[in-house]
């Protein structure tokens, strides 16, 4: 008799993405869709043995920035090697269409400032073969990826393509300028646009150190742009703001909500600035949900951590004189110099240089800095901390630093945990995790590929907050899978996924619990242009399905390209 199914995964610890116990059973897939979960009596063409795996839906991640890299490459690695079968891109109000030739090189500008993507890799790897946000999208519908691939429309780009220098300077749009806006905002989610983005931070600026465009963006253009996809009658709205004034912000979040009808996402993060603010912030929202709007906020469940490292964008010496003098020199080169007594005793003597506006902060917080090692722990302890450790061992914290970065031929790591982290504890992390009105996001995987790699988020999300943590509050394995996958859909307006239930896409990962982790982060040259970025692998991941394909086998590509664009919201 011929197999009813295309594959059959046998008997594995279902965790349904439901929030619902696990639960013993098979999962029958057929033409991309689950079309049987329980006890399924027919036979596969392919027969998969679960037995000890967990079986969970893939992974959702709503905050990535894959825009350039889905445009030149297959695999959108690292966030396809931690379980992602869904990537939404286009996050925070930058990306590369629409877009005239004329400023090709300003996009490139404003994404490398942002979110530390180099103009040389960007130049090479970018063929501009679009002009409308719809031409785009077309050109991603060519491609095929080992992940589906979701699009938003960013602010930066639409301003500064109806407004050109005006809306680089960040002047007043004109009701004109904003009727065309939103028009263009409408054809994009009548074309696939699976939102609208924007940033109102200081934090995003082009690589010359220009504010994003959008950062004073008036009420008036941002309602009527969410009004685009209000006619439109589809997509979500994504917001980054630094809330310096958390009343007036949220009131334009409401009036963007209510003036369009459509959905809207914030990042909510603790900043070590005002520790307590997100609680003001979280207090907003319930005000906000009580009343019926749909409003969410997606949260991270670890440190945004930055890396130090010689290969890297940054580290504490990086503008000391000596090591500018050395700073073009081979990583090998590098090292040996670094490792001579003499240019060592002058390297640590010196004083950082305060023309980086990091040099007055992070490059020089020893007591926020930890030795990343293998194993490594992303709620770190005092103790642990590069000042510490110069304390107990009566050295100076830049002779502990420097030791570590030296490690492994040059290759150490030093982690910062930039915010989430304000008083050494995750415990606020948990908090935001489990209100009824957030979800995870905030990866940033495809994006700042010289400092941080934060898109193993899915993988230390389920070991840590179920598994290892040992100073706090834990979570079920259902309700993190359940965080990641059915909700972080629910907010993007995918329907079809994140769930394992008849019906919808075959989308799935076996995990073995026991082994799952996240391996140590390190440097590759595989981007355009030679560039380098920052990668992490997983352990634990036994299978990655991708619409009834697999994608991944313990972390190798099988060569299957089952991942396509996703056209907006599903039905």
């Amino acid at each position: 008799m011929a197999p009813q199914y295309d594959r059959v995964i046998r008997g594995g610890t279902i965790v349904d993405g439901t929030g619902a116990a696990a639960f013993q059973g098979d999962v029958a897939i057929r033409d991309g869709l689950i079309v049987a979960v329980g006890e399924v009596a027919g036979s596969g063409a392919d027969e998969i043995d679960a037995r000890g795996l967990l079986v969970t839906p893939g992974f959702v991640d709503v905050h990535t920035h894959y825009d350039g890299q889905a445009t030149w490459d297959e695999r959108l690695q690292p966030s396809s090697l931690h379980g992602v079968t869904t990537a939404v891109m286009g996050n925070c109000g930058v990306g590369f269409a629409p877009c005239r030739p004329e400023d090709h090189d300003r996009l490139i500008h404003l994404m490398e400032g942002v979110e530390d993507i180099p103009f040389p890799v960007l130049t090479e790897g970018l063929s501009w073969d679009w002009r409308s946000f719809p031409d785009y999208l077309d050109h991603l519908a060519g491609r095929r990826f080992d992940i589906d691939v979701a699009a938003q429309l960013p602010h930066a780009a639409l301003r500064v393509f109806v407004m050109g220098q005006r809306g680089a300077d960040r002047e007043p749009a004109t009701a004109e300028d904003i009727a065309e806006m939103s028009a263009i905002a409408e054809a994009a989610a009548r074309a696939g646009a699976i939102g609208f983005s924007t940033s109102r931070t200081l934090n995003h600026r082009t690589s010359t150190g220009e504010p994003t465009p959008t950062l004073t963006a008036a009420d008036e253009e941002l309602c009527g742009i969410a009004e685009g996809l209000g006619r439109a009658g589809r997509g979500v709205l994504q917001v980054v703001s630094d809330f310096a004034d958390v009343e007036n912000e949220f009131a334009l979040l409401r009036k963007m909500v209510q003036r369009s009808g459509r959905p809207l996402s914030f990042s909510l993060l603790q900043s070590p600035r005002a520790p307590d603010g997100w609680r003001k912030l979280l207090s907003n929202l319930e005000a906000a949900t009580g009343e019926g709007l749909p409003i969410k906020a997606q949260v991270c469940g670890r440190p945004v951590g930055l890396l130090f490292g010689l290969e890297l964008t940054a580290h504490p010496f990086v503008q000391r004189p000596s090591y500018r003098e050395i700073a073009d020199l081979p990583l090998a080169a590098r090292v040996e110099r670094m490792r001579d007594p003499a240019f060592r005793a002058q390297l640590v003597a010196e004083g950082g240089a305060s023309s980086n506006p990091l040099a007055g902060g992070v490059l020089t917080a020893f007591d926020k800095m930890f030795p990343m090692h293998a194993a490594f722990d992303y709620e770190p302890l005092p103790e642990d901390s590069v000042a510490a450790i110069a304390a107990k061992t009566g050295r100076s914290v830049e002779e502990i630093a420097l030791d570590v970065l030296l490690e492994n031929d040059g290759r150490g790591m030093i982690y910062v945990p930039f915010l989430n982290y304000a008083n050494h504890s995750l415990d606020p992390a948990f908090a935001m995790l489990r209100h009824k009105d957030t979800a995870p996001g905030l990866s940033d995987g495809g994006a700042h590929v010289g400092m941080i790699c934060d898109a193993s988020f899915p993988t230390t999300n389920l070991a840590y907050w179920t598994r290892d943590r040992t100073r706090g509050e834990r979570f079920s394995v259902e309700d993190m899978v359940r965080f990641q996958t059915a909700d972080t859909a629910a907010l993007v307006g995918l329907s079809d996924r994140g769930r394992i239930a008849a019906g919808l896409r075959a989308d799935i990962n076996l995990i073995d619990y026991d082994a799952l982790s996240a391996d140590s982060p390190k440097v590759v040259y595989d981007l355009p242009a030679g560039g380098r970025r920052l990668m992490q692998t997983a352990q634990g991941y036994r299978a990655t399905l991708v619409a009834g394909e697999v994608t991944y086998r313990d972390g190798v590509h099988t060569g299957a390209l089952p991942g396509r664009l996703v056209r907006g919201p599903s039905s």
